[in-house]
């Protein structure tokens, strides 16, 4: 006999409901496992039969019965667990905090890397180029090449940002969108600028949200005021 067979996802939570957990074990009664992403998300093939539980730091949830599941499409659940926030990073998850300062650590020297210039030496009543500025100078492949590396860090940094703060969770919240492939969609066509992401305060930040998943909606295609956060028709 064919089971019908279930696919349960869904997002893993702090006991506050706030914080998603990343790399929280789901297990299946059958054997099959996964573990939640970086956004907490998970995704899980079960057949009706089959029973589903969650470990975190080797501590198991209760089993929860498939079959009993009333929304397997969103089946989200808190987990009793600390995760410390820094006070001064509110509107950042722990998971992009460390690992922007992890790697302006493993970085460091690229981070700080300046174009060196030309400057002028004197002494005993003469003027002339510095010996080391003089021979930076002819390193400019190198320096082109680290300041080059420079951008492309700073800009995968930047986009770790705009990904934490427009993540799905937020996104399938505030539409109530439960197909993954349209959130995909939109959140591509709508991805806010960096800019826009780092000034924002989480109303503006929300209202974006959901004035371009209404526009998005309708059919329409972002311009590019609408992508540096504009959230009214000019």
């Amino acid at each position: 006999m064919v089971q019908a067979q279930v696919n349960v996802k869904g997002f893993v939570l702090d006991s506050s409901g706030q914080y998603p957990i990343q790399r929280v074990s789901v297990l299946s009664s059958r054997g099959t496992g996964t573990v939640t992403d970086s956004n907490g998300h998970y995704s899980i093939l079960l057949n009706e039969v089959d029973s589903v539980w969650f470990s975190y730091l080797n501590k198991p949830t209760k089993k929860f019965a498939v079959k009993d599941i009333k929304t397997p499409f969103a089946f989200n659940i808190a987990i009793q667990t600390y995760i410390p926030i820094l006070p001064e990073a509110k509107t950042r998850s722990r998971n992009y905090r460390q690992d922007s300062l992890q790697n302006r650590e493993d970085y460091a020297k690229i981070f700080n890397f300046e174009k060196p210039g030309l400057s002028v030496a004197s002494g005993n009543g003469t003027v002339g180029i510095g010996l080391e500025d003089l021979i930076n100078s002819f390193r400019f492949k190198k320096n082109k090449r680290t300041l080059a590396f420079q951008n492309r860090l700073i800009m995968q940094e930047q986009e770790g940002y705009v990904k934490y703060r427009f993540s799905k969770l937020l996104v399938r919240r505030i539409t109530q969108e439960t197909d993954d492939a349209e959130l995909n969609k939109f959140m591509l066509m709508y991805q806010p600028s960096y800019l826009f992401a780092v000034r924002a305060d989480d109303y503006t930040f929300h209202k974006y949200i959901k004035d371009s998943w209404a526009r998005y909606k309708r059919g329409y295609k972002p311009t590019i005021l609408w992508m540096e956060g504009e959230t009214s028709e000019n």
